[in-house]
């Protein structure tokens, strides 16, 4: 049984047991004592002591819960606390963003500044998302949420454990460590705020609040390719409802498959990438939009693509072309058999679609059926709700610290 201990391992026994409870609760909102009891194994008086410590620290609540075809008064459930919550930030080429999250997964704050961050350092960009994270925690705690951790995510490879940015060639960053200046976005978290990659966490938001979350429905995927398009492209793997990183953490970088091996010079110092004809510098250009202007460029792309523009049009299937040719690439190195995408090919469905189709059903003919190329509906909140999301399930993979 989870609960009977070994001996000199009492405290590792307590965190199994805590953890799968608080996984209990967290699949299964409005969980009774009891139904988590015959759902982990554990005995009542286990699950009781537990819970009790659990609402001590505020990490739960009771809630009053109706069964569908049950009698008499509602039982008593639990819930994560939605009075506690987890900081996002992200650092993109050409905005900053923020956002909190609380414990029953609502998007309670976002704010975005549009910023040029191309060849900007740390230096230049951190006093400025830390006054952003300041706001974000003023209007969480009037509402009454208090922020347990955070999490920034980057556009580039990192490493977590020592948290350095190893490369965000659109950002000019290499071997950037970022120690000292994570916990400057939420300086009195208890659990403090961690470092991740930007389409990893809108992959990981897809697989829980998107085109992968168990809603009940019968049509989930539960293994897809996430692309993100931002002025760079990225990706996520999701294999068996997991994210697949790799034994680096750098898998899924399909924005860098090559699809031309004569193509363009891109960022990372390769050439022919699928970032040089997909990411969003490369589609503006194609459709002869000026990049040095101020005006908003995706504006004016979607602006001359609905006016039947027939370069603007031209450049997107161009993309979608060779987006065809990374995914079906990247789809059989991985034995996936679906795509979700976001960021601006997803507010560029109406074009791109069809021409992605017809680059796979070209270059992968049966690999992905057509209702599974799916574009992401959480917009450009998806790397933030993603990174927030993970440092909730951070905080309570280390909710044994909050218990005396």
């Amino acid at each position: 049984m989870p609960d009977t201990p070994s001996p000199g391992r009492v405290g590792d026994v307590r965190r199994q047991n805590l953890a799968l409870v608080l996984a209990g609760i967290q699949g299964n909102g409005g969980a009774t004592r009891a139904q988590l009891a015959a759902e982990s194994g554990l005995t009542k008086a286990s699950v009781s002591s537990i819970v009790a410590d659990l609402l001590e620290c505020g990490l739960v609540r009771e809630a009053s819960v109706t069964r569908d075809g049950e009698r008499g008064r509602p039982g008593t459930g639990l819930v994560l606390n939605p009075a506690r919550g987890a900081l996002a930030a992200e650092i993109n080429v050409d905005y900053l963003a923020v956002g909190v999250l609380d414990f029953s997964g609502d998007l309670l704050f976002h704010e975005t500044v549009e910023r040029h961050n191309r060849a900007s350092q740390p230096a230049d960009i951190l006093p400025i998302l830390v006054a952003m994270a300041r706001r974000a925690a003023i209007e969480a705690a009037g509402t009454g949420v208090e922020l347990l951790g955070g999490e920034l995510t980057v556009p580039g490879l990192v490493e977590t454990e020592h948290n350095v940015v190893l490369a965000a060639p659109n950002l000019g960053w290499a071997d950037v460590e970022l120690s000292e200046e994570l916990p400057t976005l939420l300086p009195d978290a208890p659990f403090g705020v961690s470092l991740s990659n930007e389409a990893n966490s809108a992959a990981l938001a897809e697989l829980w609040f998107g085109h992968g979350a168990d809603h009940g429905k019968s049509d989930r995927f539960r293994d897809f390719l996430y692309v993100s398009g931002e002025v760079g492209v990225g990706g996520g793997l999701v294999i068996a409802s997991q994210l697949f990183a790799g034994p680096q953490g750098h898998a899924g970088e399909v924005g860098h498959v090559v699809v031309h091996p004569d193509g363009p010079l891109c960022a990372c110092g390769g050439r022919g990438c699928l970032e040089t004809f997909a990411g969003q510098d490369a589609i503006y250009s194609a459709a002869g939009i000026d990049l040095d202007s101020t005006a908003q460029h995706m504006a004016q792309l979607l602006s001359h693509a609905r006016d039947g523009d027939e370069r603007a049009i031209s450049a997107v299937e161009q993309a979608g072309r060779y987006l065809g040719i990374a995914v079906a690439s990247t789809a059989r190195v991985a034995n996936i058999s679906a795509v979700v995408l976001g960021g601006h090919f997803a507010a560029l469905e109406e074009w791109i679609a069809p021409a992605l189709r017809r680059s796979l059903g070209h270059h992968a003919p049966g690999l992905i059926p057509e209702g599974n190329v799916a574009f992401s509906e959480l917009g450009q909140t998806g790397a933030l709700i993603g990174a927030a999301a993970t440092s909730v399930r951070r905080i309570l993979g280390q909710a044994y610290e909050l218990i005396p």
